[in-house]
């Protein structure tokens, strides 16, 4: 097994959400042996030039994990595809044994747990359902549609639209989504063709002009679909140009997201971070 007192610092690019290679959203995930500054973190996130770089530093005494994730220019509190990648890459360089579940302390959204489901990682995050409010003036304009409902999660604005066409054409004013309050825009509407629902992410505000797969964004979308179409398993489709699936599994206050991960590159990090 590779023990944590191997010096290198290693690093680690995975498609998570993804039914091949190329597919659903790409992480770049940094195995640290003691905490990084902010500052050093978001240096690495920029270089890395992808919508999030997790960084995993093992927790004395435990079989935990501290994670965090950040954006080419900023940290985001919650990160579903990313957390995916990170359970990936420990199993897959036996940091955890196959049948061991993969747990993270994050700084924000508590203690994040996975687990191997088949070929696929399932993933225990916290539900944020979005409270109906007005769009904000300008909010439409921007993304060029009509709305049919509007609310706001914790983080982002979520709009229900008319129809599955409409998310799939969007061609939004990216610099005029960077000036509202929010961390992003989610978009959604049913699906019928083979999904229960479809959406898209826009985040220019924290450096990701569109997140290919977004899982934080499913901790909304599934509490919001769960309700109206009344059931609490659902199979989404996000619709990037890389595209990815996602299984949302609706839990009470919480919310099970599931999806496949493949590795892509593997890497050691040379120049000195400080």
């Amino acid at each position: 097994m590779t023990k944590h007192s191997d010096p290198r610092i290693r690093l680690f690019g995975v498609d998570a959400f993804a039914s091949k290679v190329f597919g659903g959203n790409p992480a770049a995930v940094c195995l640290l042996q003691a905490a990084a500054t902010v500052p050093v973190m978001q240096s690495v996130a920029a270089e890395m030039n992808l919508s999030e770089t997790a960084f995993l530093v093992p927790e004395p005494g435990t079989r935990r994990w501290g994670l965090r994730w950040f954006t080419p220019s900023s940290e985001v509190d919650l990160c579903g595809h990313a957390t995916l990648a990170s359970a990936h890459v420990l199993w897959e360089s036996d940091f955890l044994e196959p049948d061991e579940p993969a747990e993270f302390q994050t700084r924000v959204s508590g203690v994040l747990s996975c687990r191997r489901d088949g070929d696929r990682i399932a993933m225990d995050f916290p539900a944020r359902p979005a409270s109906a409010t007005e769009a904000p003036s300008g909010l439409l304009n921007s993304l060029g549609c009509e709305a049919v409902w509007v609310g706001r999660t914790a983080y982002d604005f979520l709009i229900e639209v008319g129809d599955a066409r409409v998310v799939r054409q969007l061609r939004p004013d990216y610099g005029a989504l960077a000036r509202l309050p929010v961390r992003g825009v989610i978009v959604t509407s049913r699906c019928d063709d083979g999904f229960d629902f479809v959406s898209r992410f826009f985040a220019p505000g924290v450096g990701v002009a569109e997140d290919p797969v977004t899982g934080s964004a499913h901790c909304s979308l599934g509490p919001y679909w769960a309700e109206r179409l009344g059931r609490n398993s659902l199979h989404a489709w996000q619709a990037s140009a890389r595209g990815g699936e996602v299984g949302v599994r609706v839990k009470g206050d919480r919310v099970e997201l599931s999806g496949q991960a493949f590795t892509t590159w593997r890497g050691e990090w040379v120049a000195r971070m400080d």
